[in-house]
């Protein structure tokens, strides 16, 4: 495996973000693009089926980037911009462990949408960074669910504007970061579920082995064995490709890989949504898709402060 998916959305850049306004809660629609481009869901599905053939972390990737780039500056595709100065989101150290696979996916997709001639420049890369998202759960076995879609790009991307939670956040911590995007207990814990994908480098959880108790002993002595042979270890060892409610299982028996995943079990506030989420997959896929569609109307750009990129690296 050459490439790898660091922490995922918990690490997730937060900065100044504009909850959605009325006028672009009024935009986003399911079928925005129904006259527009009415081939795109199947252009996108196809692409990024493509991308998670060529590269197992591709899927993940592209839902990482969903979360980094709705945290910061709302759901407007900054998180794809490179400036030529290195001042931009990307460069920011915190998101160097974003992987290339998931860049190249959007890419991908967004090439495939302007192949076609109707669709050609009309379709945001915010947009098609919410469809591929979306994809990358579907396709590993997770929930179909409907995008809203008619957001704009935005045109400003900075280091400066990247703050990343730890890993060992506590509860409050995490419910504090959350609750700054609009977001719930119950929707932080449901959007948690994505760990089911993706794994970390040992840096980031080799603290807690044979420190933290609430670690399971026998695999903190796995993850010793494992990060003596490399440099990562999967998020969810039990179905690290598949998108279902393994990863709350993890968290009943002390197997949460970060201390920021644990806690939502250790702690009494959170584990009865952990242990019904653990026993009702149906009910975790639901509140995740719940989730997803609230994460993708934060700071949602309309016409009047926003573009539809050609080139989604670069502002118009």
């Amino acid at each position: 495996m050459a490439h790898i998916i660091r922490p995922s959305f918990l690490a997730a850049a937060v900065g100044v973000v504009v909850l959605l306004s009325p006028l672009a809660a009024a935009q986003l629609k399911t079928d925005y693009y129904a006259s527009i481009c009415p081939n795109l869901e199947a252009i996108i599905q196809s692409s990024v089926k493509q991308s998670m053939a060529q590269s197992q972390i591709a899927g993940p990737a592209a839902l990482r980037l969903f979360f980094h780039d709705c945290a910061v500056r709302g759901c407007d595709a900054s998180i794809m911009i490179v400036n030529s100065n290195g001042d931009d989101d990307w460069h920011n150290p915190d998101n160097q462990s974003l992987k290339p696979d998931g860049f190249q996916a959007i890419l991908d997709a967004k090439a495939a949408v302007d192949s076609d001639p109707q669709c050609r420049y009309k379709v945001s890369c915010a947009d098609v960074l919410a469809l591929a998202a979306r994809e990358a759960v579907s396709q590993s076995g997770g929930p179909y669910y409907e995008v809203e879609l008619g957001r704009y790009d935005g045109r400003i991307s900075t280091k400066t504007s990247v703050v990343l939670p730890h890993t060992d956040f506590n509860l409050d911590q995490l419910n504090a970061f959350f609750s700054g995007l609009g977001l719930s207990q119950t929707d932080m814990i449901a959007l948690s579920g994505a760990h089911t994908l993706g794994a970390a480098d040992c840096p980031s959880f080799q603290s807690r082995i044979g420190t933290d108790p609430s670690m399971d002993s026998a695999f903190a002595g796995q993850l010793q064995s494992t990060c003596a042979g490399q440099t990562f270890a999967f998020l969810d060892a039990m179905t690290p490709a598949s998108f279902d409610n393994s990863y709350y299982r993890n968290l009943q028996t002390g197997r949460g890989l970060l201390g920021s995943d644990q806690v939502l079990y250790t702690d009494q506030r959170s584990r009865g949504t952990v242990n019904y989420y653990a026993a009702n997959q149906g009910t975790f896929f639901y509140d995740f898709t719940n989730a997803m569609t609230k994460l993708g109307r934060v700071g949602v750009k309309t016409a009047a402060n926003g573009e539809i990129r050609r080139d989604c690296q670069t502002p118009n």
